[in-house]
């Protein structure tokens, strides 16, 4: 009897090799369910601190640890067998040296199964960056808008506007593209500096808020999906309303339960005589 063809996730070196080719498709996923939809679909499956946000309420990232992080990351891969999955480093838990984060990013590929990490950062984690992929971790960089930096940046707003702005983000870019990341997240950046980025720098370009011309693409599953109202971001495109839908249903099961139409017999279980 011949045995099913095994499906093998796609790496990093591949996705890496996927420059200037097909775009990337990647999602943030949170949860196993949720990862075993998405993961047909998508090259690269984000486990991101955004789920500060989305799952638990909180007006920033901030505030997301790396214990949360780890928790997600594992289930994450527990529902994908074919896409990359990447686990954000969450705020605090990298900064301070190359060290303290290569002790956070062992633990999150240890305890999650991922395939690599992501950071936020520029020419000040070039070092860092340069430090983990030496001793094997592999990184995915994130410039332009930088949610961990929210309080800093003055609030979450597009960059990229002024000389100033242009010129540190070229900077960046190419800081982390140098220090040795297999590919870079642009967020929040004016499309023809994203457009010009991603046809200079030698590894793939994600955009969010970015161009069309990146190497890929990714947005926050509940964002697209409509699951997650608190605002809706100009680079969001809603492909769903699934919020009306749970809320629709909701609506519906109340009204049956207060009439007692439900459960109704056969949802229950009678007597075997």
């Amino acid at each position: 009897m011949s045995q099913p063809t095994q499906i093998k996730r796609r790496t990093t070196t591949q996705i890496r090799a996927m420059k200037g080719g097909t775009p990337i498709v990647c999602l943030t996923a949170y949860t196993t369910p949720v990862a075993r939809l998405l993961d047909p679909h998508c090259d690269v499956l984000l486990v991101g601190d955004s789920l500060g946000m989305v799952l638990y309420g909180l007006e920033t990232t901030v505030a997301v640890t790396l214990d949360m992080m780890i928790a997600h990351g594992a289930a994450v891969r527990r529902g994908a067998d074919q896409a990359c999955v990447i686990v954000d480093l969450p705020f605090g838990s990298y900064q301070e040296s190359p060290q303290q984060a290569f002790r956070a990013a062992v633990r999150v590929l240890q305890e999650t199964g991922c395939d690599g990490v992501k950071l936020e950062g520029g020419a000040e984690m070039a070092e860092t960056i340069a430090f983990l992929t030496a001793r094997g971790v592999p990184v995915v960089g994130h410039v332009g808008l930088m949610p961990q930096m929210v309080h800093t940046a003055g609030g979450f707003r597009s960059v990229g506007h002024s000389e100033a702005e242009e010129a540190k983000i070229r900077r960046d870019a190419m800081a982390v593209a140098e220090a040795g990341a297999f590919a870079l997240v642009i967020e929040g950046t004016v499309e023809p500096l994203a457009r010009d980025l991603t046809a200079t720098l030698p590894i793939p370009t994600i955009g969010i808020g970015a161009s069309a011309a990146c190497d890929g693409q990714i947005l926050v599953s509940d964002d697209m999906l409509g699951l997650f109202n608190a605002f809706k971001p100009r680079f969001v495109k809603r492909y769903a309303d699934l919020g009306a839908t749970v809320s629709s249903a909701v609506e519906t099961y109340a009204a049956e339960v207060r009439a007692r139409q439900f459960p109704a017999a056969e949802h229950t279980f009678q007597p075997r005589r």
